[in-house]
């Protein structure tokens, strides 16, 4: 289904994209961060926040890495408290990713992983390489929201091709 070339590959995407978004987010004020603009967590702020929360939760599942602070996706847009502190801890998380991607191997994709879905409220078990698709598509379907509100507030954002990431 997938390889560590492309976990390795999604994870340097992850890096490049939330170092541009967050970079045109930075040229705006808090006010504009945490306007209410429609997405599905609200404003920009909870959406990064959203991201950054679900980046920990499949990572403990995927590599026992810490849990996130809150306990739950409605709870997720508190995962920080203050832009500070997000910009301070996103580049650590998307470091965390690129090292877990790293050790990847055929093998280790291979199998199952089960856990509680808070969402569903039950024991769920799929495919270990299924979640990984979706931990990366996650991401992406987020950081899309944000380049609109980014865009939307007048923000900058880079390009998000693929043909366009640094190598």
């Amino acid at each position: 289904m997938i390889t560590p070339a492309y976990a390795q590959r999604m994870a340097a995407y992850n890096q490049w994209q939330n170092t541009s978004l967050y970079a045109a987010a930075d040229t705006l004020d808090d006010a504009n961060r945490t306007l209410h603009r429609g997405a599905f967590f609200g404003s920009i702020f909870n959406t990064f926040n959203h991201i950054l929360w679900a980046d920990r939760i499949w990572l403990s599942r995927f590599a026992g890495t810490p849990a996130p602070n809150q306990a739950n996706i409605p709870t997720s847009v508190q995962e920080t408290e203050t832009w500070a502190q997000l910009k301070a801890e996103r580049p650590m998380m998307d470091q965390t990713i690129i090292d877990w991607a790293a050790k990847i191997t055929p093998e280790s994709l291979s199998g199952n992983l089960r856990w509680f879905s808070g969402g569903v409220g039950r024991e769920v078990e799929k495919p270990l390489a299924l979640l990984i698709i979706h931990f990366f598509n996650h991401q992406t379907h987020h950081r899309g929201q944000i380049h609109a509100m980014l865009a939307a507030a007048g923000a900058k954002p880079g390009p998000t091709d693929f043909p366009f990431q640094p190598e």
